[in-house]
C-alpha cells in the first residue's frame, strides 16, 4: 500500500473515531437507554476486550504464540484479578514469559 493510501485511510478512521465520540455526546441527552440495554453495553464491551486479548495471546500474526506467551499472560490475568496495579500486571506477565522463554519453554 501506498504512503498516500494509508494516510487517507488514518483521516478515514480519525474522523470516523471522531464522529462516533461526538454523536455519543450529542445523542446522550437525546437517547434514553433501559436497564437491561445499559447492562448489555457494559457485557458487550467485556466481551469484546476479552476477545482481542484472546486473539493476542494466543496468536503471532497467523501462528500460534507459543506456550511461554500463554501462561505469561494467564499470570497478568491473575494478577489483574487480584487487583493488582497496572504497572504490576504488566511486569507480572512479562516476567513469567521472559522467565520461560530463557528456560527454553518458547
Amino acid at each position: 500500500m501506498s504512503a498516500l493510501g494509508v494516510s487517507v485511510a488514518i483521516i478515514v478512521f480519525a474522523c470516523g473515531t471522531y464522529a462516533l465520540r461526538v454523536s455519543g455526546v450529542l445523542l446522550r441527552a437525546r437517547v434514553a437507554l433501559s436497564a437491561g440495554a445499559l447492562a448489555s453495553l457494559d457485557r458487550s464491551i467485556v466481551c469484546l476486550l476479552v476477545a482481542v486479548a484472546l486473539t493476542s495471546m494466543l496468536f503471532d500474526g497467523n501462528d500460534f504464540g507459543g506456550p511461554a506467551r500463554v501462561v505469561g499472560v494467564s499470570a497478568g490475568a491473575i494478577a489483574a484479578w487480584f487487583k493488582a496495579p497496572l504497572v504490576a500486571v504488566v511486569f507480572v506477565a512479562a516476567g513469567v514469559t521472559a522467565l520461560l522463554r530463557l528456560s527454553g519453554i518458547a
